[in-house]
Formats: structure tokens, C-alpha cells, sequence
């Protein structure tokens, strides 16, 4: 197994695909997606124009459907649901199918949604995801941050760490064996410094301080949480996202 992680969509590969890709978008879709399949929630279908998120869920009844939408960090005016997990109860979500389009983790899903797995992960369900990888040992793995408009998020790099450095330390491979670019040591360099204090690296990281400035401060607690919830959102189809 060998594993890359890209901070941004932008710098993947575009002339290869890997066997198994995982977005990461810590602030805050990956973790809303996985709080949203933990609480009971049918799926996640994502979608980058919100024209044409409102035009397929038309087709849902109301009571089967939830729709997000997010830009910059806000709610989208006439939706549901912004971006936020905590707002994802079991008692709004169960069974209903959750719309969602976001500024950044609904465009890294599409860019990587021709390998053959597509996982999401966050730190809220990082050993759930290293549990597959172990599982399933796919030959070759990339890790992508969604960062913020094309460029580098520091959450979302330090969860690739999380991802990869939990891997390193459950197989008897050597770093230099299972990293597949120099990105993979500086994510967990970054990982080994902050994962005792992931709520502090928030607060420096610019979209951590956005979602400060809309008094976001409790998503924030919530979202640093590792290994908290025991599920996988993986890809049924291109764009749709249900519990493995």
C-alpha cells in the first residue's frame, strides 16, 4: 500500500487514478457527512452547483430530503442545513437524504470520484478509515485535503497525517516504504506536532478563524474530536455517499 496525500484537488494527478482516494474537508463537510450516516441519515449526495442540487432533490419528497448548502463559511439563504454537524440530530436526520454543496469538500469529492473506493475522512471517524485501508490494502491510496479555494488547509493536511500516521504505526512497513510523495512526512510531522492540542491548530489554521468570526466556536470543539464515531461514508455512485 502506498499512500499520497495532496493538500489540494488542484494537485492530484490528472493522468492516473489511485485504487482507493480519500477527501478530507475537516472544516467541516467530511465531518458533517460523517455525523449526518452516524446519526442515521439515508446518504449524502454532493454536488458542486447548488442550481442543480435543488433541481435532483426536487424529485425527493420533503420528508425524505435535507438540504445543505454553504458558501464562505455561511448558510446558503433557503436552505436547511448550512455546513454544520452539530445541527445533523438524529431526530432531523434519520432516513432522509442529505443534499449537500459546499465551498470546497463537494469539489474534491468530484475530483477524485473515478477511483475505484472513495471514502471520506475527518478526525471524527480517522480510525474507521484506517480500519479499511488495513482491511482492504489497496495498492495505492491518495489522501486529498480540500483546503479553501485552492489553497493549503492546515486541518486538512494534519487529518491526512492523522490517516497515514495511524496506518505507519499498525503495519511493519517503514515510512520510507509506504509514503508515496514527500507530502505524506511533512503531513505527519505537522500531524505529530498539533494531535494534543487540534483545537489550538484550528484556531491558527484562516478558515478555523472564519468560522470564528460566524461564531462557530463549537463546531470547531466538535470537529477536533479523533475516532469519535465509528462509520464510513463511501461512494455508491458518482456523487452519493452511504454508510459502508
Amino acid at each position: 500500500m502506498k499512500l499520497f496525500v495532496y493538500h489540494t484537488p488542484e494537485l492530484t494527478p490528472t493522468d492516473k487514478v489511485p485504487e482507493c482516494a480519500i477527501a478530507v474537508d475537516v472544516l467541516r463537510a467530511t465531518t458533517t457527512m460523517a455525523t449526518v450516516l452516524s446519526a442515521g441519515g439515508e446518504a449524502v449526495q454532493v454536488f458542486s452547483n447548488l442550481d442543480q442540487l435543488m433541481e435532483v432533490s426536487e424529485k425527493w419528497a420533503a420528508e425524505k430530503r435535507l438540504r445543505a448548502g454553504e458558501r464562505g463559511g455561511a448558510k446558503v439563504p433557503g436552505f436547511e442545513l448550512g455546513n454544520s454537524p452539530l445541527d445533523c440530530t438524529p431526530e432531523l436526520v434519520q432516513g432522509r437524504r442529505l443534499f449537500i454543496s459546499t465551498t470546497n469538500g463537494t469539489r474534491t469529492l468530484q475530483r477524485i470520484q473515478d477511483a475505484k473506493a472513495v471514502l471520506t475522512g475527518a478526525f471524527v471517524n480517522r480510525a474507521a478509515v484506517v480500519q479499511y485501508l488495513l482491511e482492504q490494502q489497496p495498492e495505492t491510496v491518495w489522501i486529498v485535503g480540500s483546503g479553501w479555494e485552492g489553497s493549503f488547509s492546515l486541518e486538512d493536511t494534519a487529518c491526512a497525517g492523522a490517516i497515514a500516521h495511524s496506518v505507519l504505526q499498525q503495519t511493519n512497513l517503514s515510512p520510507d516504504e509506504q509514503a508515496g510523495n514527500d507530502e505524506v512526512f511533512s503531513a505527519i510531522a505537522l500531524y505529530s506536532q498539533w494531535q494534543d492540542n487540534l483545537l489550538g491548530l484550528f484556531h491558527h489554521a484562516s478558515h478555523g478563524k472564519r468560522l470564528l468570526r460566524l461564531n462557530c466556536h463549537e463546531d470547531l470543539k466538535y470537529c477536533s474530536q479523533t475516532d469519535i464515531l465509528d462509520v464510513l461514508p463511501i461512494q455508491q455512485e458518482p456523487g452519493v455517499l452511504k454508510k459502508y
